[in-house]
Parts: C-alpha cells; sequence; structure tokens
C-alpha cells in the first residue's frame, strides 16, 4: 500500500511537472507572431462565436428556472415581490453566467481542444512540426489560450444579459411578478463590483479550460482511443479545478 501511494504521489508530481514545462514552451517568443495573429483569428470564431448558441439557450432557460423557483419560494406576503427579479440578477452575475457556463465550455471547448491536439500527436504531426522547428506547444496552445482569455468574458456578458431576459420573459408570462416590480428588481441595489468578479472568475476559468485540455491533449500516447479518454480527462480536470478555484477565488474576491 505504501509503495503504491508513492508510486501515485511520484506519477502526480511528474504531471505537474510536465504541465508547468508545457506552459513555459507555450509563452515562449513565437517564431513568426504574423501566423500566431491569423490563428488566434480562426480561434476566436471556432472557440468564441461557435459557443455564443449553447451559451445563450443554456442561459435564458436558466434564468428563467431561477425566476420561477424565486417565486414559489417567496410567495409569503411579507417578501416584496422585488425580490424575484433581484435573486435572478444577482444568481446570473455572481455564479451562473461565470461558474455555470465556464462547466459547459469545458465540456464543449475543451474537449474539442484535446481531441484536436491529441490527434495531431497520434498521427505525428506534431512531430514534424518539431522536426521543422516549430515551437508546437506554443503554435498549438498560445492562439487558443489568447482566444478564450478574449472571449470568454463576452460569453459572460451575454449569459448574464439574456440570463436576465429569460427571467424577465417567464416571471411576466407566469404571472408571478409584473414587468416593474421585475425591472425595479435587477435595479435595486445594484453593485458594480459583482461583474468585475464574475469577469475575473471566467478569465480563470478560461486558463484553465485551455490550459488542461491542452496538456491532456499534447501528451497523448497511443491511438484513437487515448485522445478520446484524454478528451474525458481534459473535461473531468477542468471541472473539478473549476470548482476548486470557484471557491478560492469567491474567498478572496468577496470577503
Amino acid at each position: 500500500m505504501r509503495v503504491l501511494k508513492y508510486r501515485r504521489m511520484i506519477k502526480f508530481l511528474t504531471q505537474f511537472g510536465r504541465y508547468f514545462l508545457l506552459l513555459k514552451k507555450v509563452f515562449s517568443k513565437p517564431e513568426k507572431p504574423v501566423l500566431y495573429y491569423k490563428q488566434t483569428l480562426r480561434e476566436l470564431v471556432y472557440l468564441g462565436l461557435n459557443s455564443i448558441g449553447i451559451i445563450a439557450i443554456i442561459s435564458f432557460f436558466m434564468g428563467a428556472v431561477i425566476t420561477l423557483q424565486t417565486a414559489y419560494n417567496t410567495e409569503n406576503p411579507i417578501y416584496p415581490k422585488y425580490l424575484i427579479g433581484l435573486g435572478c440578477r444577482d444568481s446570473m452575475i455572481l455564479e451562473f453566467s461565470s461558474t455555470i457556463a465556464a462547466l459547459i465550455l469545458a465540456g464543449k471547448v475543451g474537449s474539442n481542444i484535446a481531441s484536436e491536439i491529441g490527434t495531431m500527436r497520434v498521427t505525428e504531426q506534431i512531430d514534424a512540426m518539431e522536426i521543422m522547428g516549430v515551437n508546437s506547444a506554443s503554435y498549438l496552445i498560445l492562439p487558443k489560450m489568447i482566444a478564450t482569455l478574449l472571449f470568454n468574458p463576452i460569453l459572460t456578458l451575454i449569459a448574464i444579459i439574456i440570463g436576465i431576459f429569460g427571467g424577465w420573459i417567464a416571471g411576466t408570462l407566469a404571472g408571478v411578478i409584473t414587468s416593474e416590480n421585475f425591472i425595479y428588481g435587477i435595479q435595486y441595489a445594484f453593485i458594480p463590483y459583482y461583474i468585475v468578479y464574475s469577469l475575473i472568475k471566467t478569465v480563470f476559468f478560461a486558463f484553465i479550460i485551455t490550459s488542461v485540455s491542452a496538456f491532456q491533449g499534447y501528451y497523448v500516447d497511443g491511438g484513437s482511443l487515448e485522445v478520446g479518454r484524454a478528451s474525458t480527462k481534459a473535461v473531468v480536470y477542468s471541472s473539478v479545478l473549476i470548482l476548486l478555484f470557484n471557491v478560492i477565488l469567491t474567498q478572496i474576491l468577496l470577503s
């Protein structure tokens, strides 16, 4: 048992070290910045713009559910009706627009990154790039990282707006709150720092999703089955780290 524990610890430390060595290669000076610029624009479309649809749909229904649940749990006449709008606003800004959206993107974007880079590894495309003198880690990973760091905050803002809109639609159509009360609630005691807090979390989560997924794909060893396993690991590890850093960042930024 003790030997097994040591082996697991050594394996963890080895992977931990390889992760930071990969980041060192990623952030090294690019050979041709123009190529990185073009690649980053492609990644903005592939990883950013293509994610707007899923984020918008989930945020809309998330805001609707939050509004209805808040309404049905505050039926006591002591509670003012505008609390429904306030609860929807704060829930979307503080947690759902950043953390839940990041978990969704870990599944969509993270698996795509791991499978794309992993396929290039098992088909020896990365080895060919290394032979040609190209820093494969930087060329393949850095544009993806820049694209997600730039676009994920925009996705968070979209999620906030559409989520609150979905809450307004659901609340008014279900008759649980008037439009005037809901709008008053989303304006009541608004703290702009909450938006900043949400965007800061989003940047950290974007880095986690991209770096962890790229790491899993970059060091794939085997064939197509291993690529699938790497994609699964990328989603699982990214999700766990997102939840962990959500607790840490909340304690640091809101305490």
